[in-house]
């Protein structure tokens, strides 16, 4: 490890002070708070309890997921459930695209846990809720957080026939530590999913890495270039957080003039977008992604 990367990154020995979150507030956010209560609406920015709620509710901008919240993978670094998922709510799409109505919602982002299960890996679903949030809100513009189907095409076809305006798929690690942080994925395999949306007419396409876990700058920077190498358009960095004692460890905390490096580095690259902050997330600022 570089002197420079040293540098970069203190021990973890409690949170630092810039990943300290004042609560959400404001007007818009007030009233889209009131309405998931309300309606009792799903969203990720609740369940997840994201820091940057109150910022993208005020812009008019939520995270939705779909398929259930049990996970097929065991993905080391996730809060999300794993098991038997349930059946499949033919349903959902509707569902989603009333809950996107009610909160006048301007950018939705959809993801999803993943389901080796289904023989169409639940991207079936994906498409039909696209097209529900279509039909029902014909002005909101729609990113789609997918999983790698396991990198199966006639699976990310059907996301790419209903063309939504961003398709991003999270690399979330360096190379060396993807077996680890992401048991059931493979890196190379993530970047084929990138390369394939981008050839066959994605708009735009979109990749996210956490940071401290143990990788090293170099191999972020190597990460960086191996998405540019595959046309991704926009690239999120953010600060890893260990949902639980039972997850991965927080190995160190980057300091922020490494996170505003690597906006730079990024940006010189050719990333269209580079949002990179500790508190940054995969739907970050995601309304400005489409432009």
């Amino acid at each position: 490890m570089s002197i420079e990367t040293i540098d970069s990154v203190i021990p973890p020995k409690g949170k630092p002070k810039w990943l300290r979150v004042k609560l959400p507030t404001g007007k818009k956010y007030t009233q889209l708070r009131g309405l998931v209560d309300k309606y009792n609406l799903h969203t990720i920015c609740t369940s997840g309890s994201c820091p940057n709620m109150g910022e993208c509710w005020g812009e008019g901008t939520a995270t939705f997921m779909i398929l259930g919240n049990v996970c097929t993978r065991s993905c080391g670094f996730c809060g999300v459930k794993t098991g038997r998922p349930e059946d499949v709510d033919w349903a959902e799409p509707e569902k989603v695209a009333r809950s996107i109505k009610i909160m006048d919602i301007k950018h939705a982002v959809i993801t999803s846990v993943d389901r080796d299960d289904l023989k169409d890996m639940g991207s079936i679903i994906w498409a039909e809720t696209v097209k529900a949030i279509r039909r029902m809100n014909p002005t909101t513009t729609l990113e789609t957080l997918i999983p790698d189907f396991q990198g199966i095409h006639t699976h990310l076809d059907r996301i790419l026939a209903v063309g939504p305006e961003v398709i991003s798929h999270n690399m979330e690690t360096v190379k060396r530590l993807t077996r680890e942080v992401r048991i059931q994925a493979k890196y190379e395999r993530s970047l084929g999913v990138l390369s394939y949306l981008k050839e066959n007419g994605a708009n735009r396409t979109k990749s996210g890495i956490m940071l401290g876990l143990g990788e090293m700058e170099e191999e972020v920077i190597q990460t960086m270039e191996d998405l540019r190498a595959a046309n991704v358009d926009v690239v999120t960095i953010g600060q890893y957080l260990q949902p639980s004692k039972k997850h991965l460890p927080v190995k160190e905390f980057i300091l922020p003039d490494q996170f505003k490096k690597y906006e730079e580095i990024g940006l010189k690259l050719g990333f269209r977008h580079v949002e990179s902050g500790a508190l940054v997330r995969s739907s970050y600022k995601a309304h400005k992604h489409i432009k």
